[in-house]
């Protein structure tokens, strides 16, 4: 099953709408989304592993413990990210759940809430209640255009990816919308998220599936090495598409694991595309590891290097320092057996560094898109990660963040 993927737009999955509008939280631009399922749905969600969960994280994974993962909505805002804000802030996040229950008709428990903005800063509810019928009025399948750029903060743009197959004749989409420019690193969730899809599968096997596309996608990508308080990326599934139920890891499960990931992938590579001050789009690949494990820890490591990062904001091969981060991953590995690449040209062989022309690697680090392949004689396992250049303009973002 060959899924079209398009990272351009946004093609609603059938039985969804969506809304964004300016409700005053931030001075200007889109700040309250809401995402909605018209029929039966279920959900699941990851959530970050910060120790200072953000109150509207708590709320969400206590309603799907408690409604055994059925979700019909999800209510955002930007802005401010109401966290490190005691009880108030859980009666804040608990009081937008009920807003979302009452606006649609359905309970607070199938409701997920999520905030992203300043930290430490209590949310005003006024904006929330006074906007609340316009944000339902806004409700349309177009209507994720919006939701996409209401749920930014320091992004430089809208971050949407959309797929499309068949399963046994039945149209099948997934579609999705993130952000996330600065506070990125692998600790699950590293942003928003919000993925809707036609298909019908069990809730058991959506949060499966959610995992394991998040492994290869969300948690491969870094930016700052900093993860967030609100960090989630959720999923609904309503089955609208009347395509064969998805009940068992066969055939059709693999498929939609297929599309998901490629989803959860695009979404991921926008975010580190649009790093905080990032010039160039980074893709680590480790091989030749002796265990999956151990190459996602060393491209990790090589991935949140400032001194690597620095290096190829500056245009400089300066493959030393990725041999120094190599070396601090904790990993155990044949240090004479390491190897090099930046693009096409081998900087470093056997641990020790080789001949290459200055000029055509110079050429290779103006690109705005590099790989840097690091090759080991240890096994035969793998791993990508992807980041960003690390610039001055990342510090002038981050000295005065008000967003």
């Amino acid at each position: 099953m060959q899924w079209k993927i398009d990272a351009s737009e946004i093609i609603p999955p059938l039985g969804f709408q969506a809304s964004g509008i300016h409700s005053g939280i931030k001075e200007s631009d889109l700040d309250l989304a809401l995402i909605f399922s018209e029929t039966p749905s279920i959900g699941a969600a990851l959530f970050t592993e910060n120790s200072f969960k953000a109150a509207p994280v708590q709320i969400s994974q206590k309603h799907l413990i408690q409604n055994n993962g059925v979700v019909r909505a999800i209510i955002v805002n930007s802005g401010n990210a109401n966290a490190c804000t005691g009880k108030t802030g859980l009666t804040t996040a608990l009081r937008m759940t009920e807003i979302a229950a009452q606006l649609l008709n359905i309970s607070r428990e199938q409701v997920l809430v999520c905030s992203t903005g300043v930290i430490g800063v209590p949310l005003p509810l006024d904006p929330i209640v006074t906007n609340s019928d316009y944000l339902k009025q806004q409700l349309s399948p177009s209507g994720f255009q919006t939701a996409a750029q209401a749920i930014l903060t320091t992004d430089t743009g809208r971050k949407v990816c959309s797929a499309i197959s068949n399963i046994k004749g039945k149209q099948i989409r997934i579609s999705g919308i993130t952000k996330g420019a600065g506070m990125i690193h692998p600790q699950m969730a590293t942003t928003l998220a919000f993925i809707v899809t036609d298909i019908s599968i069990t809730q058991k096997l959506l949060y499966k599936a959610l995992n394991e596309a998040c492994r290869l996608s969300y948690n491969s990508i870094s930016v700052d090495g900093d993860t967030s308080t609100n960090d989630t990326l959720a999923i609904i599934a309503n089955g609208a598409s009347n395509s064969p139920l998805v009940d068992n890891e066969g055939e059709h499960y693999k498929n939609f694991l297929e599309g998901l990931t490629q989803v959860c992938q695009s979404l991921a590579h926008q975010i580190a595309r649009d790093g905080e001050g990032a010039r160039k789009f980074l893709t680590i690949k480790v091989v030749g590891a002796s265990s999956e494990t151990n190459a996602t820890i060393i491209a990790r490591k090589v991935s949140n290097s400032l001194l690597v990062k620095t290096a190829l904001a500056g245009e400089d091969a300066n493959w030393g320092r990725i041999l120094m981060a190599i070396g601090n991953s904790g990993v155990n590995f044949n240090s004479q057996g390491v190897s090099v690449f930046i693009g096409d040209i081998q900087v470093c062989k056997n641990g020790e560094g080789v001949p290459f022309d200055e000029r055509k690697a110079k050429m290779i680090l103006q690109k705005k898109e590099i790989d840097v392949t690091i090759q080991f004689n240890d096994g035969n396992a793998s791993a990508h990660f992807w980041t960003c250049d690390l610039t001055k303009k990342y510090i002038d973002i981050n000295a005065y963040y008000r967003t």
